[in-house]
């Protein structure tokens, strides 16, 4: 509306209430029915309306509070960081209700530590989603989660235990054929391709490399497929796996990152002397992958949407909370991005 600030009665207008609810909206929010409250937000939101902030203030006072947990992995990962960072933004902002984020980072990944952290924040939160490998000890402390009337959400990595286990995250079997498929397409010539795991453990890297092999099952073209190098989520570890497959495997024409410690396997293929249309396909949209792919040390990247993730694993939460175990797992699957050199 220009050339002039938006009014109640602009804002009644657009959001097609009277001027009395918005009235209601901005002073008492609880008068107002939730789905009312939220389209005259939209609606201040979409013209500009000068009291947003009174609007946002006054919503989130009569809201329904979520107590949401979220266990991840490291913070000193790159990715764990910006996940964490988009989980506290989408928190801040999420419209249906007051979030109340626990977030928890995992410096100590033995099943016993995740455990018994799982339990901890099932007895605070109304849900939790939580990144871990698949262990005994993991679903034993869903299970009790669970039997508690909490609901739970495997993050990134399929969780199972004997309950119903919610899940937000990708196809992996998807990304590890697309992966296979870039490298068939790229690679000039045939040869052996490398494969790095984190730990078999986390079941979206098992999936990776299932569908990774489905697709040269399919389609043979004279590509030797290694078997997989365990760099056991560690930098370090990726690294000497890095070395120790180009010194012994001279014929190799590519490499397939499918988790754990891609920092290390960059840093190797920098210093390294590599085949000529020698290709590397890694995971995650991150200031280290992103200069990888800038310098030419990666050709493809394959990553989550990690602001719709975020949202996501917010809205899954939530529904959970509403539905209960007992309605059985909230599953959402996202679409997968890919970056090359050329769409930064």
């Amino acid at each position: 509306m220009p050339g002039r600030r938006p009014t109640i009665p602009d804002l009644a207008e657009a959001a097609g209430v009277s001027i009395s609810t918005v009235n209601r909206v901005i002073n008492d929010a609880r008068k107002v029915r939730a789905p009312t409250r939220q389209r005259v937000l939209r609606a201040a939101q979409e013209i500009g309306f000068y009291g947003l902030g009174s609007i946002e203030h006054s919503i989130r006072n009569e809201a329904e509070i979520h107590r949401l947990g979220v266990l991840l992995l490291q913070k000193r990962r790159p990715f764990y960081a910006d996940l964490g960072r988009a989980l506290e933004q989408a928190a801040q902002v999420h419209l249906d209700g007051r979030i109340e984020l626990t977030l928890e980072y995992l410096e100590d990944l033995t099943p016993n530590v995740v455990a018994e952290r799982l339990n901890v924040l099932g007895t605070k939160c109304d849900s939790v989603a939580l990144v871990a490998a698949e262990h005994p000890l993991v679903s034993e402390a869903i299970d009790a989660v669970l039997a508690d009337g909490v609901p739970v959400v495997g993050l990134i990595t399929p969780l199972t235990a004997r309950g119903p286990v919610g899940f937000v995250g990708l196809d992996y079997y998807k990304v590890g054929r697309t992966a296979a498929w870039a490298i068939d397409r790229m690679c000039p010539t045939p040869g052996e391709i490398g494969i790095l795991v984190g730990n078999h453990r986390y079941r979206n890297q098992d999936q990776n490399e299932s569908g990774f092999r489905s697709y040269f099952r399919e389609h043979p073209r004279g590509f030797t497929l290694l078997e997989p190098k365990l760099t056991f989520e560690n930098s370090a570890a990726a690294r000497e796996m890095t070395e120790q497959m180009l010194a012994e495997h001279p014929d190799i024409r590519a490499l397939f990152v499918s988790g754990g410690g891609i920092t290390g396997t960059i840093s190797a293929l920098r210093d390294a002397a590599r085949p000529e249309g020698f290709v590397a396909i890694g995971y995650e949209l991150m200031d280290v992958t992103r200069a990888a792919l800038i310098d030419g040390t990666l050709d493809l990247v394959i990553s989550h949407p990690i602001q719709a993730l975020a949202q996501q694993t917010l809205d899954t939460l939530i529904r959970a909370k509403r539905a209960g175990p007992a309605a059985g797992a909230q599953n959402v699957t996202l679409n997968f991005e890919i970056y090359t050199p050329e769409n930064l």
